[in-house]
């Protein structure tokens, strides 16, 4: 298997990420593009209910 490179002007510069931290992005965006989701999470902050920490949940339930 032979490598291209590409050559020539760019007119964006480039960055890299973690396949992580694009993982992440790709599930945020699928949330923020579900009307109905967007919609319970709007609700949900409106609520001023309290929050806690994923971490600890997790903790708490075993996974």
């Amino acid at each position: 298997m032979s490598e291209q490179a590409v050559h020539g002007p760019h007119k964006s510069e480039w960055i890299t990420i973690s396949i992580d931290e694009y993982e992440s992005m790709q599930r945020t965006i699928e949330v923020l593009s579900d009307p109905d989701l967007t919609n319970q999470l709007r609700e949900g902050k409106g609520k001023n209910a309290p929050t806690r920490d994923f971490e600890e949940l997790a903790g708490e339930l075993g996974i």
